[in-house]
């Protein structure tokens, strides 16, 4: 038998000796029990050796491949690069340069110089000269932030493990025995809570393609099919982004009665989509993390008053600087592609405070704007409360130098009036101090990944919309609009 490089491999091993037909992964139509997993992951990690693979893109929907492949490429502790499905080509041949990938699994490689080989799952290129990577490395997420140029995140198995049992710890008294994954496993938060997690538990990875659950390419999502997931598959735990719990919680009041336990982060997430949620008997933790920091820092445990985005995990430490920036240490990168080690911490250009142990945030520091009469406001705090709104499915606020803010706003549907936006504007003005409410906007389509407007974490790219929509975002204005105290 191959030996077993490191714990997460070791813990299927002994699920797989304990109750070896214990259902380990399903897609919905297939399931594999953790003695097939051991099998499947050993004849995988032989054909990645039988064609030298050193640096991989993971290219495939979600799905029990994804995970084969994925579990594969750690135990060989190859470099496995997930590609999110919706990478441009030119991000994609950025991705394929910068990481000096010599192997690819799933479509779309072609375009990128990689031929077939005898192994039909594995295409492959010529590369004479490979990338310095940082020492260690063993994964590359590359996450889009604010640019369009992906930046690559060198990960090393260790990290990923540790997050793994800090969240262990968090989990293990609920008892879980399925996960359904909501979000594409090529995001480094689904990969780790809705991947190793369940595994590392003794638990079922739920993994049905991301179409079945109602994502629907770079427009939109049914929310109808994903409780129809939901109600299907029975889950005890999923992951969500604070647009998609919005969306799950407007359609269905009541929450489904499997859930345990439902992580929400990525994004700010309004404390009235909280409270809603709540309300109605799901049961949502919020947390906080960034790629940099192996996707999970912070989160609220249950038995606890939630508070803020909740304690730091166990292997995590926080400081705040005098600014009120966070720095956080433990799990860390090795650092970023072609640039200079990380250190021992990181400065995450998110601002907060310590709050009864727990770490309340204030926004990015750079995406704080200033009004014209030197109001400091955090705009993912009003473009969360924009988006409580039935009639709002996302919105931007800008308000940089100016004597009112305005909103782009992506109605809920396209049928939406604007008599139906102006009054949800309205709803929300009254719960706000007059330096945040909005007092001009315009319709925007849907910010999407696919459109380089929105991560896959579910942040707005504000870089990338003030490009598209500066020219009414910015225009100066020459007379202070009704209603605004200056």
């Amino acid at each position: 038998m191959l030996a077993l490089p490191n714990a997460l491999m070791a813990r299927l091993a002994h699920h797989a000796q304990q109750t070896p037909q214990r259902t380990a992964l399903s897609d919905g139509e297939q399931t594999l029990s953790y003695a097939d997993v051991i099998h499947h992951v050993a004849q995988r990690r032989q054909r990645l050796r039988d064609v030298n693979a050193r640096r991989v893109a993971l290219a495939l929907d979600n799905g029990l491949e994804w995970a084969l492949w994925d579990l594969a490429l750690m135990a060989e502790a190859c470099v496995a690069v997930p590609i999110p499905g919706f990478f441009s080509e030119q991000q994609r041949r950025h991705v394929v340069q910068q990481a000096g990938l010599d192997s690819w699994v799933g479509h779309g490689g072609e375009p990128h110089g990689f031929q077939a080989t005898h192994d039909a799952s594995i295409a492959q290129r010529r590369v004479d000269h490979f990338p310095a990577l940082h020492t260690g490395t063993t994964r590359i997420t590359f996450t889009s932030g604010t640019s369009g140029t992906p930046k690559g995140v060198c990960l090393d198995n260790a990290a990923l493990l540790t997050v793994t049992e800090s969240l262990t710890e968090v989990v293990a008294p609920l008892a879980i025995s399925r996960h359904l994954a909501m979000l594409p496993l090529s995001t480094l938060l689904e990969n780790i809570g809705g991947l190793y997690l369940p595994l590392w538990l003794g638990a079922c990875s739920i993994l049905p393609g991301m179409a079945t659950l109602g994502w629907q390419g770079a427009s939109g999502f049914n929310v109808r099919l994903a409780l129809d997931a939901i109600e299907r598959y029975q889950p005890n735990s999923m992951i969500l982004v604070p647009q998609l719990l919005q969306a799950l919680v407007s359609e269905s009041t009541t929450a489904p009665d499997s859930l345990r336990f439902v992580a929400v982060g990525g994004a700010h997430v309004a404390n009235t989509l909280l409270s809603q949620a709540r309300r109605s008997g799901w049961p949502v933790y919020e947390g906080y993390g960034l790629s940099e920091g192996t996707s999970v820092v912070c989160l609220n445990r249950p038995g606890e008053p939630s508070c803020g985005v909740g304690r730091p995990l166990r292997h995590a430490q926080i400081r705040i600087d005098r600014e009120g920036q966070l720095h956080i240490r433990g799990a860390l990168m090795l650092g970023y592609v072609g640039e200079a080690p990380c250190g021992d911490w990181y400065a995450t250009g998110d601002t907060g405070q310590w709050q009864d142990g727990t770490i309340a945030l204030n926004g990015r520091q750079r995406e704080v704007f200033i009004t014209a009469y030197g109001r400091n406001v955090n705009p993912q705090w009003v473009e969360g409360e924009l988006c409580t709104q039935p009639a709002i499915a996302q919105a931007m606020v800008y308000g940089e130098a100016l004597p009112a803010n305005r909103a782009l706003i992506v109605p809920a549907t396209p049928h939406m009036t604007n008599a139906q936006i102006d009054a949800a504007l309205k709803s929300v003005n009254r719960t706000l101090p007059d330096y945040a409410q909005v007092h001009e906007w315009q319709r925007a389509a849907p910010f999407t990944p696919h459109n380089q407007q929105l991560t896959a974490n579910g942040r707005l790219r504000r870089d990338t919309l003030l490009a598209a929509y500066g020219h009414w975002l910015r225009a100066v204005v020459t007379d202070t609009p009704k209603g605004v105290t200056p």
